[in-house]
């Protein structure tokens, strides 16, 4: 059951990854989705959505997530195409399937328009995904 764990981060504000193995629960609600694309000479696929759960969001990468690789890749937002300064929500744990990355509650998803797997090592996005409601 995730809901415990998630129920956990909420109240320490970490922001940590882990495999839901099903959905969250029939209170949360995907608020964005996005495709994500490989950048930097990166190959990268796969769906993310934002989900809100119990007033705490989460940034949810899909079953169907691959990253080829990266020294040190981050799950991180941005606009544009390009990484925001501040946002890490934590190291990428898995190159492929579903992640659940905490979003800390003083961060509003609303302000950014991406989800990047950032290189903290190289400096550049590896995967951008551009998120639509």
């Amino acid at each position: 059951m995730i809901a415990a764990p998630l129920a956990l981060l909420a109240a320490t504000g970490i922001a940590a990854a882990q495999d839901t193995g099903d959905s969250m629960d029939a209170m949360s609600m995907a608020t964005a989705s996005g495709m994500f694309e490989g950048r930097s000479n990166h190959v990268s696929s796969g769906g993310v959505n934002i989900v809100v759960d119990n007033d705490r969001a989460f940034v949810v990468l899909g079953e169907d997530f691959m990253l080829d690789g990266g020294p040190d890749p981050r799950v991180a937002f941005g606009n544009d195409g390009t990484y925001a300064d501040g946002t890490i929500l934590g190291a990428l744990v898995s190159l492929s399937g579903k992640q659940v990355y905490a979003v800390p509650p003083t961060m509003n998803v609303e302000d950014y328009s991406d989800v990047v797997i950032w290189c903290e090592v190289a400096q550049v996005p590896l995967a951008v995904a551009m998120l639509s409601q």
